[in-house]
C-alpha cells in the first residue's frame, strides 16, 4: 500500500512538473553585461526570453548622409533621454531604404558608453511589452524598445497593446524606457479611399475626420516625435554612394569612375535609396578587390 502511494506521489510530481513547464513563466532578466542590444523572442512553449545580440551592426552617425535634419532630431531626443531629461517616443516614417532603422542603430552605438541599450521587439510580441518594461524598470541603463518596419492590419492585438503603452499606462510609467518605431505607413494602419467619405465639414468649411480615420490617426499621434524620411534625388544618391565607397576603402579615382555604374544600378533596382547605394558600394568594392572590413 505504501509503495503504491509513493508511486502515485512520484507520478503526481512528474505531472505537475510537466504542467509547469508549459505554463507561461515570468520574463527573466538576462545578463545585462553580455551585450548592448537584445531581441525579445517567444519560444515554442510560449515563454519569452531576451536574447543578446552579440554582433551589433557597426553603424556610425557619420556614415549616414543626406538626412542631417532627421539625424539632428533623433540624436537630440536620444541625448536628452540618456542624460535623464524629458524625451519623447519616436516614430520614423517614410520611404524605404532611407536610413530609418540605420539611424536608430547608429544612435545606439553613439550613446552605448553612456548607458543606452536597445531591445528589439516584433510587432507580434508587442502584447508582452508590460513584461519587458517590468524587467528593465529598476535598471540604471536607458532602454530603447525598437519596433522595426511597424504596421498593423485591422484587429491585430499588438495595436492596442502599443497604444496602451504609449498612453502612459501604469505598467509603462518608467523613465528609463522609450519606444522607437519605424514604418513605411505614416498612420501604421492601412488606409482606404472610402474612408475619406467619413470626413465631416462644418459650416465654415473646417474639416473633421470621421471616427474610422480618427482611430487610425490616434496611434501615430501618441508618438511625441515624428521624423519623416523622403526619397533621395539623383545627386543625393550619388553623395551616399561616394560616402560608402570611401568607407569601404575604394580609392578616390575609382570612386569618381563608379558614377555611371551607380546610376545604372539604381535604375535596375527602381530606387535611389540609401540601402541601394550601400548595396552598390559593396558590389563595386568587392569587384575591385577591396578587402572586407
Amino acid at each position: 500500500m505504501n509503495q503504491n502511494f509513493e508511486h502515485l506521489l512520484v507520478r503526481a510530481e512528474q505531472l505537475i512538473s510537466r504542467i509547469e513547464s508549459i505554463l507561461p513563466q515570468p520574463l527573466s532578466a538576462p545578463d545585462w553585461d553580455a551585450a548592448i542590444a537584445w531581441r525579445y523572442r517567444k519560444r515554442s512553449n510560449g515563454h519569452g526570453v531576451l536574447e543578446p545580440v552579440r554582433h551589433v551592426a557597426a553603424m556610425r552617425l557619420s556614415d549616414l548622409q543626406e538626412i542631417d535634419a532627421q539625424k539632428e532630431k533623433i540624436v537630440r531626443n536620444t541625448e536628452q533621454f540618456v542624460q535623464g531629461r524629458p524625451a519623447n517616443n519616436v516614430l520614423l516614417t517614410g520611404a524605404r531604404g532611407t536610413g530609418k532603422s540605420s539611424l536608430v542603430k547608429a544612435c545606439l552605438n553613439a550613446f552605448a558608453a553612456q548607458g543606452l541599450r536597445l531591445i528589439e521587439v516584433d510587432k507580434s510580441d508587442l502584447t508582452d511589452l508590460p513584461d519587458i518594461v517590468e524587467v528593465v524598470a529598476a535598471r540604471p541603463e536607458k532602454f530603447i524598445v525598437f519596433c522595426d518596419d511597424l504596421s498593423f492590419e485591422e484587429g491585430e492585438p499588438g495595436y492596442k497593446a502599443l497604444k496602451s503603452i504609449l498612453d502612459g499606462s501604469v505598467a509603462a510609467a518608467t523613465p528609463n524606457v522609450l519606444i522607437y518605431a519605424t514604418s513605411n505607413r505614416r498612420h501604421l494602419l492601412p488606409e482606404y479611399m472610402k474612408e475619406n467619405l467619413s470626413y465631416q465639414h462644418s459650416e465654415d468649411g473646417e474639416v473633421h475626420p470621421g471616427e474610422v480615420v480618427e482611430e487610425k490617426i490616434s496611434l501615430s499621434e501618441r508618438f511625441g516625435l515624428w521624423v519623416s524620411f523622403y526619397p533621395f534625388s539623383q545627386d543625393e544618391y550619388l553623395v551616399i554612394v561616394r560616402q560608402w565607397l570611401a568607407a569601404l576603402g575604394v580609392p578616390a579615382p575609382a570612386i569618381e569612375a563608379a558614377r555611371a555604374e551607380a546610376l545604372v544600378w539604381a535604375l535596375e533596382r527602381g530606387s535611389r535609396s540609401g540601402r541601394v547605394a550601400y548595396q552598390f558600394a559593396r558590389d563595386f568594392a568587392g569587384r575591385h578587390g577591396v578587402a572586407s572590413a
